[in-house]
């Protein structure tokens, strides 16, 4: 499993460099010190802190859902013409489109600015590795 650098941590996570060593500094992430000195965290770490993450990290009134894959985020865009809306959001370091009824977007009151969660169940899902 690979040991990952604080930033790079950090830009999956959708933080900041300095979030992580206080995450890090406070216990709640553990970290080694690498072969060149610096910190690291292990990949497995990681995934299984970002899952306790979100896990918590979901305030609202769902007791329970089917889509596992939950992002809360910030709206950035909504354009609106007679019938549809397409909304455009910022979770972390992803940006999520979603297209909706013109209705459902007024009733949800989606602005730019707005705090939301995007609900993603997908049949097809394409995982890649990056280029180390």
């Amino acid at each position: 499993m690979p040991n990952l650098r604080i930033s790079e941590a950090a830009a999956l996570l959708g933080v900041s460099d300095d979030t992580v060593r206080r995450w890090v500094d406070q216990g709640r992430l553990n970290a080694t010190v690498s072969e060149n000195g610096r910190k690291a965290i292990d990949g497995k770490e990681l995934a299984a802190f970002a899952q306790r993450v979100a896990e918590g990290a979901e305030p609202g009134t769902t007791v329970a859902a089917s889509a596992r894959n939950r992002m809360r985020g910030i709206v950035t865009r909504v354009l609106k013409d007679g019938v549809m809306a397409q909304v455009e959001m910022q979770a972390g370091p992803f940006r999520v489109v979603s297209l909706m009824s013109r209705e459902a977007a007024d009733e949800l009151g989606l602005e730019a600015g707005s705090v939301a969660v995007a609900s993603i169940k997908s049949t097809h899902v394409v995982v890649e590795i990056p280029e180390a």
